[in-house]
């Protein structure tokens, strides 16, 4: 079951983000930053971790869980040193897959030709 469920979550931001992309004059930069944002509030009000636990990696894998892993750091840090803590710890739980991330594009870039 929770195959299914991570299907249809990510499934259903998927689509959300299709449709706007379609019917606005948003780029896909915009709409990642939206989803960031969204996935922070979503933090911030409770809903995330209920996804989480409904959903799996249907809900640790979109673009929206990057919202969530940075609120989290900077709350966990705002909890624990203030205002220091915050803007030191953002990144904390995040990193991991940010640094995944450079690595693989930069090796990726090492072999992929780009088309005009």
């Amino acid at each position: 079951m929770i195959y299914l469920n991570a299907f249809l979550l990510s499934g259903i931001v998927c689509a959300i983000g299709q449709i706007i992309l379609e019917n606005t004059k948003l780029t896909p930069g915009h709409l990642n930053a939206i989803l960031v944002v969204i996935g922070a509030l979503l933090s911030f009000f409770g809903v995330y971790e209920i996804l989480v636990s409904f959903a799996g990696a249907g809900a640790t894998v979109p673009i929206t869980n990057f919202g969530h892993l940075l609120f989290t750091g900077a709350y966990e840090g705002f909890k624990q040193d203030g205002i220091t803590g915050l803007l030191s710890n953002i990144f904390s739980t995040s990193s991991g897959g940010v640094t995944v991330t450079i690595v693989m594009a930069f090796l990726v870039s090492l072999f992929a030709k780009p088309k005009n």
